[in-house]
Protein backbone atom coordinates (compact mmCIF):
# COMPACT_ATOMS: atom_id res chain seq x y z
CA UNK A 1 0.00 0.00 0.00
CA UNK A 2 1.68 3.19 -1.12
CA UNK A 3 0.85 6.21 1.93
CA UNK A 4 3.79 8.70 0.30
CA UNK A 5 1.47 11.51 -1.27
CA UNK A 6 -2.11 10.37 -0.44
CA UNK A 7 -2.73 13.41 1.86
CA UNK A 8 -3.05 15.98 -1.30
CA UNK A 9 -5.87 14.28 -2.30
CA UNK A 10 -7.81 14.10 0.75
CA UNK A 11 -11.08 16.30 0.76
CA UNK A 12 -10.87 19.94 2.06
CA UNK A 13 -12.65 18.90 5.28
CA UNK A 14 -9.96 16.73 6.00
CA UNK A 15 -7.41 18.50 5.39
CA UNK A 16 -8.77 21.26 7.22
CA UNK A 17 -9.23 18.74 10.16
CA UNK A 18 -5.61 17.10 10.10
CA UNK A 19 -4.75 21.26 10.04
CA UNK A 20 -6.67 22.29 13.22
CA UNK A 21 -5.63 18.86 14.76
CA UNK A 22 -1.64 20.01 14.58
CA UNK A 23 -2.23 23.68 15.30
CA UNK A 24 -4.16 22.71 18.67
CA UNK A 25 -0.78 19.53 19.38
CA UNK A 26 1.44 22.60 17.98
CA UNK A 27 -0.54 24.87 21.25
CA UNK A 28 -0.22 22.06 24.09
CA UNK A 29 3.62 21.59 22.75
CA UNK A 30 4.87 25.32 23.08
CA UNK A 31 2.94 25.68 26.24
CA UNK A 32 4.92 22.90 27.68
CA UNK A 33 7.63 24.54 26.49
CA UNK A 34 7.21 27.78 28.20
CA UNK A 35 6.48 25.66 31.66
CA UNK A 36 10.22 24.02 30.80
CA UNK A 37 11.71 27.58 30.07
CA UNK A 38 10.02 29.21 33.18
CA UNK A 39 10.74 26.14 35.45
CA UNK A 40 14.71 25.47 34.03
CA UNK A 41 14.99 28.42 32.24
CA UNK A 42 16.54 26.51 29.55
CA UNK A 43 19.83 25.95 30.87
CA UNK A 44 22.13 23.53 32.57
CA UNK A 45 22.53 24.52 36.16
CA UNK A 46 18.55 25.26 36.11
CA UNK A 47 17.96 21.48 34.76
CA UNK A 48 19.66 20.11 37.62
CA UNK A 49 18.22 22.26 39.85
CA UNK A 50 14.51 21.54 38.66
CA UNK A 51 15.31 18.05 38.85
CA UNK A 52 18.26 17.20 42.25
CA UNK A 53 17.18 20.44 43.69
CA UNK A 54 19.74 23.32 45.20
CA UNK A 55 19.34 22.87 49.35
CA UNK A 56 22.98 23.16 49.41
CA UNK A 57 23.34 26.49 47.42
CA UNK A 58 23.30 29.18 49.91
CA UNK A 59 23.33 31.95 47.58
CA UNK A 60 20.05 30.53 45.75
CA UNK A 61 17.39 33.29 45.81
CA UNK A 62 14.38 30.57 45.94
CA UNK A 63 14.73 26.99 47.12
CA UNK A 64 14.35 24.15 45.48
CA UNK A 65 14.48 20.58 46.63
CA UNK A 66 15.07 17.33 44.97
CA UNK A 67 12.18 15.54 43.32
CA UNK A 68 11.29 12.64 45.33
CA UNK A 69 11.31 9.01 43.59
CA UNK A 70 7.12 9.08 42.77
CA UNK A 71 7.82 12.47 41.42
CA UNK A 72 10.32 11.84 38.99
CA UNK A 73 8.52 8.44 38.16
CA UNK A 74 5.55 10.04 37.53
CA UNK A 75 7.13 13.20 35.28
CA UNK A 76 8.63 10.37 33.01
CA UNK A 77 6.05 7.80 32.68
CA UNK A 78 3.53 10.38 31.63
CA UNK A 79 5.58 12.24 29.27
CA UNK A 80 7.25 9.18 27.52
CA UNK A 81 3.32 8.31 27.14
CA UNK A 82 2.27 11.61 25.98
CA UNK A 83 5.47 12.60 23.78
CA UNK A 84 4.92 8.34 22.31
CA UNK A 85 1.35 9.14 20.91
CA UNK A 86 1.99 12.93 19.41
CA UNK A 87 4.96 11.56 17.60
CA UNK A 88 2.87 8.00 16.87
CA UNK A 89 -0.04 10.86 15.53
CA UNK A 90 2.58 12.81 13.81
CA UNK A 91 4.37 10.28 12.22
CA UNK A 92 1.22 8.62 11.19
CA UNK A 93 -0.06 12.19 9.36
CA UNK A 94 3.69 12.62 7.93
CA UNK A 95 3.77 9.22 6.41
CA UNK A 96 0.82 10.24 4.23
CA UNK A 97 2.81 13.76 2.77
CA UNK A 98 5.21 13.54 -0.08
CA UNK A 99 8.37 15.12 1.11
CA UNK A 100 11.67 13.19 0.47
CA UNK A 101 11.28 9.10 1.33
CA UNK A 102 15.42 9.77 3.97
CA UNK A 103 14.06 12.41 5.29
CA UNK A 104 10.73 10.93 6.50
CA UNK A 105 12.45 8.16 7.61
CA UNK A 106 14.48 10.46 9.90
CA UNK A 107 12.04 12.03 11.37
CA UNK A 108 9.66 9.37 11.64
CA UNK A 109 12.83 7.63 14.21
CA UNK A 110 14.75 10.38 15.53
CA UNK A 111 11.61 11.77 18.05
CA UNK A 112 11.46 8.48 19.74
CA UNK A 113 15.36 7.78 20.24
CA UNK A 114 15.04 11.44 21.66
CA UNK A 115 12.11 10.45 23.94
CA UNK A 116 14.30 7.56 25.11
CA UNK A 117 17.38 9.66 25.75
CA UNK A 118 15.65 12.87 27.09
CA UNK A 119 13.66 10.87 29.83
CA UNK A 120 16.03 8.48 30.33
CA UNK A 121 18.69 11.07 31.02
CA UNK A 122 16.24 12.58 33.67
CA UNK A 123 16.31 9.60 35.15
CA UNK A 124 19.94 9.38 35.34
CA UNK A 125 20.61 12.78 36.32
CA UNK A 126 18.19 12.44 39.49
CA UNK A 127 20.97 9.73 40.64
CA UNK A 128 22.96 12.31 40.80
CA UNK A 129 24.97 11.35 37.40
CA UNK A 130 25.33 15.04 36.77
CA UNK A 131 26.98 15.02 33.35
CA UNK A 132 23.62 14.54 31.88
CA UNK A 133 22.10 17.06 31.86
CA UNK A 134 23.82 17.45 28.72
CA UNK A 135 22.79 15.06 26.73
CA UNK A 136 19.06 16.22 28.22
CA UNK A 137 19.59 19.44 26.12
CA UNK A 138 20.53 18.02 23.34
CA UNK A 139 17.68 15.14 23.38
CA UNK A 140 15.67 17.35 23.91
CA UNK A 141 16.74 20.27 21.53
CA UNK A 142 16.21 17.10 19.10
CA UNK A 143 12.96 16.82 19.93
CA UNK A 144 11.70 20.18 20.07
CA UNK A 145 13.36 20.28 16.29
CA UNK A 146 11.45 17.05 15.32
CA UNK A 147 8.25 18.42 15.96
CA UNK A 148 8.89 21.99 14.56
CA UNK A 149 10.16 20.53 11.31
CA UNK A 150 7.15 17.80 11.11
CA UNK A 151 4.38 20.02 12.14
CA UNK A 152 6.03 22.51 9.17
CA UNK A 153 6.34 19.86 6.83
CA UNK A 154 2.57 18.63 7.04
CA UNK A 155 1.30 22.13 7.61
CA UNK A 156 3.16 22.82 4.13
CA UNK A 157 2.31 20.17 2.75
CA UNK A 158 -1.76 20.66 3.07
CA UNK A 159 -1.80 24.21 2.57
CA UNK A 160 0.21 24.55 -0.38
CA UNK A 161 0.83 20.81 -2.24
CA UNK A 162 -2.29 20.20 -4.53
CA UNK A 163 -3.47 16.78 -5.19
CA UNK A 164 -3.49 15.48 -9.02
Amino acid sequence: MQLSGTIHDLPKDVKVFIALFVITLSFGFFTGFSFLHLTTSLTPHGIENHYIGNENDVDAEEMIFKKSEREILNIIHTHVFSFSLIFLALGGILTTTSINQKLKKFLLIVPFVSIILTFGSIWILWKEILWFKYIIILSGILLEASFILIVCLILWQLIFVKGE
